[in-house]
């Protein structure tokens, strides 16, 4: 696995993130009636915000996942806890798998975006808030260090409000390489 990451383009990129976001699994993505038209819209109001951006993670060149970065204090979530300097929001969208399931590969994802977001200056913890019935991202968060504060009303959703801070996320990280899950020790920014 060598991942990278691109900016998204909200046009060029709407056919694909469309293929993604209405897929059964990503019904927690809230898009699943969407038209193209509908994912093109809400990621070129995503793009323009200054505050909340997506980008593409690609797989060895091939788009694999979308991951979106956001300022909480200019988010819904500013009305539910106590933004800190150095928080970073952060949305991880895993592309359904072409050759089946690959075991590791969501949690080696959530790694490298993890890797990404901690190495920019001043972030001090990721802040996640999923929908509350989706359990298995709660299970995959805690996994790479995230701790739940507790469910928040959200406009659109009651969500897990978790954090992750640095060291949580980097003693997650070193379980990870004891139970030999794959984890990219190199993933480029």
């Amino acid at each position: 696995m060598r991942f990278t990451f691109r900016c998204l383009d909200a046009k060029a990129d709407a056919p694909l993130l469309h293929g993604w976001v209405t897929q059964p699994y990503a019904s927690f993505w809230g898009m699943l009636s969407a038209s193209v038209d509908d994912v093109m819209e809400e990621y070129a109001t995503i793009q323009a915000s200054g505050h909340h951006h997506a980008r593409l993670g690609l797989d060895g060149g091939v788009p694999a996942f979308l991951m979106e970065e956001y300022l909480p204090a200019s988010s819904p979530l500013a009305a539910v806890y106590p933004v800190l300097p150095g928080d970073l929001g952060m949305h991880l969208l895993v592309a359904p798998p072409s050759e089946g399931p690959r075991p590791g590969y969501t949690a080696a994802v959530m790694d490298a975006v993890l890797d990404r977001l901690f190495a920019k200056p001043g972030v001090d913890r990721i802040v996640v808030e999923p929908d509350a019935r989706n359990t298995k991202i709660h299970a995959l968060n805690e996994r790479l260090g995230f701790q739940p504060a507790g469910v928040v009303t959200l406009p659109d959703k009651d969500a897990l409000l978790s954090f992750c801070s640095r060291d949580d996320y980097l003693a997650a990280r070193t379980a990870l390489d004891t139970l030999s899950i794959p984890v990219p020790q190199e993933a480029a920014l």
